[in-house]
């Protein structure tokens, strides 16, 4: 399979539509993303642990339903599920300024939805993963995938900037609206997409859900790069939901950053991104998806470490709020470079009646990480406090950096064949 580092995937028929509907509904996440943690911490003065209960309610139905939903997908139509569930989050999310100006909003309220809006984002990332690779070639698919981290740089540089200022301008719950609004445009612009999908194959139904799902864990667990390859990402999740959780609360709560300069230290990550996204077809090609993957996890080891040592005491805050940009700039390089190495890879190697069980296997583990790491790092962080949680965190990325470069994905390259 010959593997394109550059040409234009944007003149791939489709894929302007769908990077459109990722990119803009991409934007309205991160504003989401930081909406919903002012409203817990600010708004509903909540704790450190009520953003952990937030955060792992969404990713909830990934661990309960993920195997499931994989199969299902495998069955059928890819486009119809994508718009169904686009508009399905505009509606629960416009639903949340109004449970706000009704009075009726608490912690428990917002748990409930965010778990609701978990269901539908489940459905709908199997689907958008799956249905990537019918609109562009194997050997577009690292490229692709580069391109929409690039859009999803720039919408994390922008999109907590533009929450901060529209949580202070209009607080929380209404600036959840945004993101309401972009799923409508996903949804409209998924729509003129044109895939033919009648070939979709109805043969493998007759052996049974339960040996659908049974095909798509061998097919992970027993092949000798994406088995570990997924055991790694497992344990990088786990840790990252601990970080995520705590970083938040440390830096509004602890630091006493608000949305706004919280939102700064957040841009740095996707300018950083930004860089990284556009340089990760270069590098993925030259030293291979294991170890472009594999440096990344070192490097942000560096990344949380700098952010895990900033200054507590009396410092100014330009510079505290310097340090964490710092630490998340060299975050989001990482992430930059390894996003598209990984999804490529791991697309290219699976055969197209697998993608479905293949991403959401994946997916669910590692969102099931972070429904156990997310209230984890919530219950450290208020027992023990918020550095050494970021420590013990840190710790365990150095554990899945060791694992990986081990493992014979350190050996994995883009074009290696399906086994």
């Amino acid at each position: 399979m010959a593997v394109r580092d550059s040409g234009d995937v944007f003149r791939i028929p489709g894929y302007f539509a769908f990077w459109s509907a990722y990119t803009v509904s991409g934007f309205g996440t991160y504003v989401t993303t930081l909406a919903l943690q002012v409203l817990v911490l600010l708004t509903l003065h909540g704790t450190a642990v009520d953003v952990g209960l937030v955060n792992s309610a969404r990713w909830l139905p990934y661990l309960l339903l993920g195997l499931i939903v994989g199969a299902l997908v495998d069955r059928r139509r890819r486009k119809p599920i994508l718009i169904g569930t686009d508009l399905a989050r505009a509606v629960l999310l416009g639903a949340i300024p109004l449970l706000y100006i009704a009075g009726w909003l608490n912690t428990a309220v917002l748990v409930v939805f965010v778990a609701f809006f978990g269901v539908f984002s489940l459905f709908g990332d199997a689907a958008s993963q799956s249905f990537l690779p019918r609109v562009v070639p194997k050997g577009s698919l690292l490229a692709a995938h580069a391109r929409t981290d690039q859009s999803d740089a720039v919408a994390q540089t922008s999109g907590p900037l533009i929450a901060g200022g529209l949580v202070t301008l209009v607080g929380a719950p209404i600036a959840v609206l945004v993101d309401a609004i972009s799923y409508l445009f996903s949804a409209l612009a998924i729509s003129r997409i044109h895939v033919d999908e009648s070939h979709q194959s109805t043969a493998r139904q007759s052996s049974g859900l339960r040996a659908e799902i049974a095909e798509g864990l061998r097919w992970v667990y027993r092949h000798r790069v994406l088995g570990p390859m997924a055991i790694g990402t497992h344990g990088w999740f786990l840790f990252n939901g601990m970080l995520g959780t705590v970083f938040v609360s440390f830096a509004l709560l602890g630091l006493r950053l608000s949305a706004f300069q919280f939102g700064i230290t957040l841009a740095a990550s996707g300018v950083a991104g930004l860089i990284g996204s556009s340089y990760s077809t270069r590098v993925g090609l030259r030293w291979g998806a294991g170890r472009t993957v594999i440096f990344c996890n070192a490097l942000m080891v560096i990344a949380w470490t700098v952010i895990a040592a900033v200054p507590t005491g009396k410092a100014p805050t330009w510079i505290v709020i310097a340090v964490l940009a710092s630490g998340q700039a060299l975050y989001g390089l990482a992430l930059g470079l390894s996003n598209a190495n990984e999804m490529g890879y791991r697309q290219s190697v699976t055969p197209d009646h697998l993608q479905g069980r293949m991403n959401t296997t994946i997916r669910s583990a590692n969102r099931a990480m972070i429904v156990l790491g997310a209230p984890l790092g919530g219950f450290l962080a208020v027992n023990i406090g918020y550095q050494p949680t970021l420590w013990i965190a840190i710790a365990g990325f150095v554990i899945v950096t060791v694992f990986l470069a081990a493992s014979p994905f350190r050996h994995a390259r883009h074009g290696d064949a399906a086994e």
